[in-house]
Parts: C-alpha cells; sequence; structure tokens
C-alpha cells in the first residue's frame, strides 16, 4: 500500500486481509488492513480502523474509514464475530467430512 493512512506496524491487528470496496458503479477487490485501538490516554471508545490499498481502485481516492465503539458496541461486534466464525468453521468442517 504506497498511499498508506493508517500505521502498520507490529501491534496492528490484521496488517493483510482480503477486502472489497464496493460503490453504486463500482466493485474491486483488494488488500487491505484492520485494526483496532482506542487511545492511550483516557480511552473513551474502542477505534475500528479499516483502510483498503487503492493502487487497484480508480473509482476511490487513498482513505481509511473508522468507526468509534463504546465498550458495549465493541463487545456486541467482538460476539457477533465469534458468532459468525464459529458458524463459518462449522461449514467448512461439514463440508470436509468431518
Amino acid at each position: 500500500m504506497s498511499d498508506r493512512l493508517l500505521r502498520v506496524n507490529a501491534y496492528t491487528t490484521l496488517d493483510f486481509v482480503d477486502a472489497r470496496a464496493r460503490g453504486h458503479d463500482f466493485e474491486a477487490d483488494a488488500p487491505g488492513v484492520v485494526n483496532v485501538t482506542a487511545p492511550r490516554e483516557d480511552p473513551d471508545r474502542v477505534d475500528l480502523q479499516v483502510e483498503l490499498d487503492d493502487t487497484g481502485i480508480d473509482a476511490l481516492p487513498a482513505h481509511a474509514d473508522e468507526v468509534a465503539l463504546s465498550p458495549a458496541q465493541a463487545r456486541t461486534l467482538a460476539e457477533a464475530l465469534e458468532s459468525a466464525a464459529v458458524r463459518v468453521e462449522a461449514a467448512q468442517g461439514d463440508a470436509d467430512g468431518e
């Protein structure tokens, strides 16, 4: 990602994910970064950050999306992610003949 806006280092949550940008008149796959963080001093929120590599997406300028979550919202999101992961693992297990 040549024009990166998010800092990626050893503490980045997911420094490489398969991602997709979708708009009304375009859809493009690109590698991306997903990070979860909170302010270092006096944390008052959980930040969920997502950035896609814009070099292959002409319809979208370089940008990063960020969602500020309350602790309760972050836990709700974590529970939904866990539930979806269990469902996908179960389906993959069934497909593998387990």
